[in-house]
């Protein structure tokens, strides 16, 4: 038995050593900069906390009187500023040792960011009550806002993305997109923190659903799952590297309807207003206001062979 146990420990002991040796030659992942990433579990919690402030008693504390509701949403507020200025100063803190900027004072940055951010807490929940009437108005499933406000993930997925654009707009590193990857993860709707959306937006059913970055999508804008808003290529500088910030996705106008699984592709690409997209089309150049799009289904002739 102590031979056995021996030479288990023989071989762990050389696959430990083995592990932190390929760590030393690592030179993708810095574990001084790891030091300085926010937290991810942290990020998660704030947002949960911030749906706690934008739908109150729908999420936390369900029996808010009103005598108390300044108080608990005060105390919801003081803290996600507590919380939140430390991770944004870590985003700040590692993008400036990843771009060794030696120019930046992150320590006075994130609070003065976290304080515009919360700022804009009541703009958001205008638009968060216009995308619950768009909701309404949208599917005749809908029995009611609160069902729509609990249950609908395409609801989730707008909320967090008012959220995370918010912070995005600010230049924040890393955060929007862990709040926008953890919507992503929950609801199967991918919505990059950079799109823009406008007001009284409804992703429909929702699941499968992508949009790119430096998509533009204008008011009352409705979407089914699997739609894609994507890049048809990605433009190069002369070395050869992907260019970063071009736009690369379509612009989405007023009143737009795009029905499941179509695809629309290009950052000249302009779907115009009162545009209707039928599923399944594939589209890489712009449409017309007014325009109907639909694929037209391949007829299969029959064989005489088998």
């Amino acid at each position: 038995m102590k031979e056995n146990a021996s030479k288990h420990e023989n071989w762990m002991t050389d696959l430990v050593t083995d592990v932190c040796s390929s760590y030393k030659d690592d030179g993708i992942f810095s574990r001084s900069k790891l030091r300085k990433l926010p937290s991810k579990k942290i990020i998660i919690e704030i947002l949960d906390d911030l749906f706690k402030i934008l739908f109150p008693g729908f999420f936390g504390k369900r029996e808010l009187e009103k005598e108390t509701i300044q108080y608990y949403v005060g105390d919801l507020l003081n803290n996600i500023n507590i919380r939140l200025t430390e991770e944004v100063e870590h985003a700040f803190c590692y993008w400036c040792s990843d771009k060794e900027c030696n120019t930046c004072n992150c320590n006075q940055k994130a609070p003065e960011t976290v304080k515009e951010f919360l700022l804009k807490l009541p703009f958001v929940r205008e638009l968060l009550k216009g995308d619950v009437e768009a909701a309404f108005d949208g599917d005749p499933a809908a029995k009611s806002f609160e069902e729509i406000i609990v249950s609908y993930p395409g609801l989730f997925a707008i909320t967090t993305h008012r959220i995370a654009h918010e912070l995005y707009v600010q230049n924040v590193p890393l955060i929007p997109r862990i709040m926008s990857e953890n919507a992503h993860a929950k609801t199967g709707i991918d919505i990059h923190p950079g799109a823009q959306i406008g007001k009284n937006f409804f992703t429909d059913h929702g699941t499968g659903i992508v949009i790119g970055e430096t998509t533009i999508i204008g008011d009352n804008v409705k979407i089914y799952q699997g739609v894609t808003l994507g890049a048809l290529s990605f433009p190069k500088d002369e070395r050869g590297n992907i260019i970063k910030g071009a736009k690369r996705h379509p612009t989405i106008e007023n009143n737009v309807t795009i029905y499941a699984g179509a695809t629309i592709l290009g950052g000249k690409t302009l779907i115009g207003k009162d545009a209707v997209i039928g599923g399944n089309v594939w589209l890489t150049s712009s449409v017309e206001s007014g325009t109907k799009v639909i694929s037209t289904p391949q007829i299969n002739k029959k064989s005489d062979s088998f």
